[in-house]
């Protein structure tokens, strides 16, 4: 009777102790969104395939997907546009800023956590952002004219 306690006892805790386990994360080499006249899709390259669903025109492999996201602050100036390339990217990425007056225009370079990494004035049209020093991981990078943002950019480092 004793046993059957301890081991009723064991596997509660057990249970209880798996009820806190979490699934896994990964960082995707690449990806996109597909369309056809058939419907859309998107895709990521680098994941763990977990199902595969087919059909009579074809078959798709589902797994976890990680979006890419460009967060725009509407209400100021509509006319400048920035952009950031390649993404994701090894070695280095390149501002582009279409604005004709760039002497109040700078970027910030942060961590996951916030932490900033580089910092510097954007000079010309385009600004390369060397992160060939930097561990594979997610970096937001800030576009900002005089303290005011303008666009932040999610850049997956590979």
């Amino acid at each position: 009777m004793r046993h059957k306690r301890l081991k009723l006892s064991a596997l509660l805790l057990l249970g209880i102790g798996l009820t806190g386990l979490q699934a896994q994360t990964a960082v995707p080499a690449s990806g996109g969104k597909a369309k056809g006249t058939g419907g859309s899709v998107s895709y990521s390259v680098g994941q763990v395939v977990y199902t595969t669903n087919s059909g009579a025109n074809g078959s798709v492999a589902q797994g976890v997907q990680q979006p890419f996201e460009i967060s725009v602050i509407k209400g100021i100036k509509e006319s400048i546009t920035v952009s950031a390339y390649p993404n994701p990217t090894t070695d280095f990425i390149t501002l582009e800023v279409n604005e004709f007056e760039l002497s109040n225009f700078h970027f910030q370079m942060n961590d996951i956590n916030g932490k900033i990494l580089q910092s510097g004035k954007i000079v010309g049209s385009k600004t390369k952002i060397f992160m060939r020093n930097l561990v594979p991981a997610t970096y937001f990078v800030r576009v900002s004219e005089s303290n005011q943002q303008l666009k932040t950019f999610k850049i997956i480092k590979n």
